[in-house]
């Protein structure tokens, strides 16, 4: 065992959290949605003219799609980028994912269609997404014992939320040189981040066992305790925590997705009146953005602390009060009480992906996590339909209104499954 962890697991950490930043791209896509979207001229058939010449105005389903069928297809690929990242390692698996999210921004952006935003961010950015995040979250719990496994993976997939701190003015503001120009750009400046970053990742090596937690003398010891087995994948599938574990993912996920791929939108409908807020809507994506960075790493933290499945309550039951009043909030035109709610459904979100990579750990152990949490991962990817579902909604009645009280109707429900929720506990474990 060693006496500390050594400065390698901290390179992989940060390294992880520097890839997850590009893999981010995801959030900034309400920013496109809101210079795509234009129901009536879509309708019509009418072409932009101008910078973004050539380009095909979209209904608010359409603009969904791609966003949707981009979670989908991450999710799906998290199985294979598990079994790459447990079988060839993670250097293998972030630095492929990256190259395929890389040149499918740029697809996207050159093809001047709905196709290619199908095909470009849609499909080839789910798989890279899908591979390359599956990476770096197990390659950095490999060095870190069940203490610290809720901070190490806040820490990694923070990168992945804060993406949107600076993607989505990033790519505002390329917005101003036309959308190509800017899927364009930011597929180029991916593709740079993610070799670099990715050559430094490394699991643990053979034999290594990581620090015990250190209690002192009066304390109480970390709630967060991990199994003893290895699980292995086809053994995982045929438990029932694993079913509820992928059930508690799409009610963390249904919510936080709903609210990124409008959050632009909701900012111009509630600050109409705000020119500021009106103009730089994105500004709600990036706020929303910054809050998960603290919402994972901090989320992470107390529920090594007071455990997940206290953690997993705590942070759902709050954004469901918010989804629940969100439709009064934007009816009132309360810019500060949306920067609140929108906060606090972020900060849950992300929260989430901090705690679901630990949970699978805690559940079935440390050694096959990529493939694990890759089949556990597909709740994150049926958490898409909320947002598609969201679209439609909008389009049919003029508002999100029954969107946020399905989204949080769905959020109480993941909570009454988490509080029966325990790790499956072998006989020889007992």
């Amino acid at each position: 065992m060693a006496d500390k962890v050594p400065g390698t697991a901290w390179k992989v950490t940060f390294c992880g959290t520097a890839i997850n930043l590009c893999l981010g791209v995801l959030y900034a896509w309400s920013v496109w949605a809101k210079a795509l979207i234009d129901e009536k001229k879509a309708m019509a058939g009418v072409i932009m003219d101008g910078i973004n010449a050539g380009w095909p105005y979209l209904t608010n389903a359409q603009a969904a799609t791609p966003f949707s069928l981009c979670v989908l297809v991450f999710a799906l690929f998290m199985i294979p980028g598990g079994r790459i990242q447990d079988k060839l390692g993670p250097k293998v698996g972030a630095i492929t994912g990256g190259l395929f999210m890389a040149v499918g921004c740029i697809i996207a952006g050159l093809s001047k269609s709905y196709g290619g935003l199908i095909v470009g961010f849609g499909i080839m950015g789910g798989i890279g997404m899908g591979i390359g995040y599956a990476a770096p979250t197990p390659a950095a719990l490999s060095w870190f014992g069940p203490h610290k496994r809720g901070l190490i993976a806040g820490l990694v997939v923070g990168g992945y939320g804060g993406a949107a701190l600076y993607i989505a003015p990033l790519a505002a503001y390329l917005l101003g040189n036309g959308i190509t120009y800017s899927f364009v750009w930011l597929g180029i400046f991916f593709a740079a981040v993610v070799i670099i970053a990715g050559s430094q990742l490394s699991k643990s090596p053979p034999g290594y066992v990581a620090p015990a937690a250190v209690v002192k003398a009066g304390a109480a010891p970390a709630k967060a305790r991990g199994t003893l087995v290895d699980w292995a994948p086809s053994d995982m599938i045929k438990t029932w925590q694993f079913f509820a574990l992928m059930f508690m993912f799409i009610g963390t996920t249904q919510s936080g997705l709903l609210v990124i791929a409008n959050a632009a939108g909701m900012l111009a409908t509630t600050a109409k009146a705000i020119p500021f807020f009106a103009a730089n809507a994105w500004i709600l994506a990036s706020y929303g953005g910054g809050v998960q960075i603290p919402g994972r790493i901090v989320t992470g933290l107390y529920s090594d602390k007071i455990g997940r499945g206290n953690a997993y309550a705590l942070n759902c039951i709050v954004c469901a009060v918010c989804l629940f009043l969100m439709p009064t909030i934007m009816a009132t035109k309360s810019v500060f009480f949306l920067f609140v709610a929108v906060g606090i459904a972020f900060w849950q979100y992300g929260g989430g992906l901090a705690m679901m990579p630990a949970y699978t750990a805690d559940f079935f152990g440390p050694k096959n996590l990529g493939m694990n949490y890759g089949l556990v991962f597909i709740g994150w990817g049926l958490g898409f339909f909320m947002a598609r579902l969201g679209g439609t909604i909008k389009d049919v009645t003029g508002t999100l209104d029954w969107a946020f009280y399905i989204s949080g109707l769905v959020l109480i429900i993941a909570v009454g499954l988490s509080w029966v929720t325990k790790r499956p506990v072998l006989e020889h474990e007992r």
